[in-house]
């Protein structure tokens, strides 16, 4: 039943049945959702209607004859108008994405998913649960990382509820139970990878967005599943450090680029360097000693890798001069 309303499956990462429940260790659902249609709710207000009619007809007629038959014709009517309300308050109306789980005195009947009007006992309980897809937003948390850093984090989830039965019988409130477990998923998540890998082979938050928000993904899939929630996606929307922290660790990513782009820019120089000296032995433009070519190298290196802009030095006299 579960796979024919999903017929295209979970989305939450590519993570098995067995594989979510390892995650986070949920008790088994001890009620299921079961389909039911109920009977047309059409032919059931007509007849309703039909009965307040002849309720109105046996009124006018009773007040065209006298004695004990008047009486019984009041009565009569009156029942019937009172079996009639009754029978009408049977009717409910199912609109799209939206279902009605059907109690009869605390017992579970079943779920009606077909939408339109729809007659059923009026004795039961009709209770209306969304199944239209819904966002939900956590707040931002501030907590600490893998190494220890203190972070701000917040993640937009996306969530639909697949079994009703679950949703309203598994839990107290649903939708209360999905924000909490969501925002512990996000706390568990930060605690577990560092903001930056800094160099090391690791997952990190910022670096691996698409393999956090999957296992984020499979974790609340993990965590609402004994709900009757399927998670359809799930993105973090923030993801800064603590402003405690924050200038420093600015500052560090600042030295790392500094650092980057300084060892990128000798490389550069040393290849060029490199490749000037080959090709003026190569063409025999001038021999040079070993000393005449540690001077030729500490001049290229110096204007290849100043930030300023090099001021020529004219030597008027000999090399060694």
């Amino acid at each position: 039943m579960a796979d024919a309303r999903n017929p295209g499956g979970d989305t939450t990462g590519g993570e098995t049945g067995d594989e979510k429940r390892g995650l986070v260790d949920m008790p088994d659902p001890q009620v299921r959702e079961r389909v039911v249609h109920g009977v047309g709710g059409v032919p059931a207000l007509i007849v309703g209607l039909l009965l307040l009619v002849g309720a109105v007809v046996l009124f006018f007629v009773a007040a065209a004859v006298g004695g004990g038959a008047q009486v019984a014709l009041i009565v009569l009517g009156i029942v019937i108008i009172l079996g009639a309300l009754f029978g009408l308050g049977g009717l409910t109306t199912i609109a799209p994405g939206q279902a009605r789980v059907i109690q009869l005195f605390g017992h579970y009947q079943g779920t009606v998913r077909h939408q339109g009007l729809r007659f059923f006992n009026p004795l039961t309980g009709r209770t209306r649960v969304s199944t239209r897809i819904r966002n939900l937003e956590t707040q931002t948390a501030k907590v600490n990382d893998f190494d220890g850093n203190p972070i701000e984090i917040a993640a937009v989830v996306v969530w639909q509820v697949q079994d009703t039965a679950q949703a309203m019988f598994e839990v107290d409130d649903f939708e209360e139970f999905v924000a909490i477990q969501s925002e512990t998923a996000v706390r568990h998540i930060a605690n577990s990878y560092p903001y930056d890998n800094h160099n090391t082979d690791g997952l990190s938050l910022r670096d691996n967005a698409d393999e956090i928000t999957a296992k984020l993904s499979a974790e609340i899939g993990a965590r609402v599943e004994s709900a009757g929630v399927r998670v359809i996606e799930s993105r973090i929307t923030r993801l800064a450090y603590a402003p405690e922290i924050a200038q420093a660790m600015l500052r560090r990513q600042q030295a790392g680029a500094v650092v980057a782009a300084r060892t990128r820019i000798v490389e550069g120089a040393v290849g060029m360097v490199e490749l000037a000296l080959h090709r003026l032995e190569e063409q025999h433009l001038v021999e040079l000693d070993d000393e005449r070519r540690a001077a030729m190298v500490s001049n290229l290196l110096v204007v290849l890798c100043s930030e300023q802009a090099t001021q020529p030095v004219v030597n008027s006299g000999s090399l060694y001069q």
